[in-house]
């Protein structure tokens, strides 16, 4: 039986990004789509928002970190990209890995700019769906595609899915 690896959308060529574009990643789909069941997974669309959107960005607050539009801060897509990610426990809980897209203000593991109010970058973060996928499953393998740039990283991927 194949291992099921959970991938941002994007990175599967999936046009889901905030601009309607996709970020495809040719070795997930062409190396490891033989080898493993790949499940996309997209908070932003799965949690009903349009495609193409106004862009996010990660904003430290007094109560936490916020997904807030970039142009317009008021807009605030925390809530529904939290609620989805719980919403997904089931689907999560039959994956062996999740590949995640980098410096996504949902996907991104520790690569996602975090801004002040005021607009200053203060550091990296993970997304919102990543820090849920931290916080909930910690026994879970989470990289993002640009861990997978090198073939020893790979390999070593592949091996902890058990594919040798």
């Amino acid at each position: 039986m194949k291992p099921r690896v959970g991938v941002s959308a994007c990175l599967l060529g999936e046009p889901v990004r905030y601009d309607g574009q996709s970020k495809p990643h040719e070795w997930i789909r062409q190396v490891l789509a033989d080898v493993a069941d790949l499940v996309p997974l997209c908070p932003e669309v799965g949690a009903g928002l349009p495609v193409p959107r106004p862009p996010v960005r990660l904003v430290k607050l007094e109560d936490g970190i916020h997904a807030l539009g970039v142009e317009d801060p008021g807009r605030d897509v925390t809530g529904v990209i939290e609620q989805w990610s719980r919403s997904a426990r089931s689907l999560i809980d039959e994956l062996q890995a999740v590949i995640l897209k980098s410096k996504s203000p949902s996907c991104g593991l520790r690569s996602v700019p975090l801004h002040s109010p005021k607009g200053e970058e203060l550091g990296r973060t993970s997304g919102l769906f990543a820090a849920f996928l931290q916080q909930e499953y910690p026994a879970l393998l989470l990289l993002e595609e640009t861990g997978l740039e090198l073939a020893e990283a790979r390999a070593a991927f592949l091996h902890a899915l058990g594919i040798d």
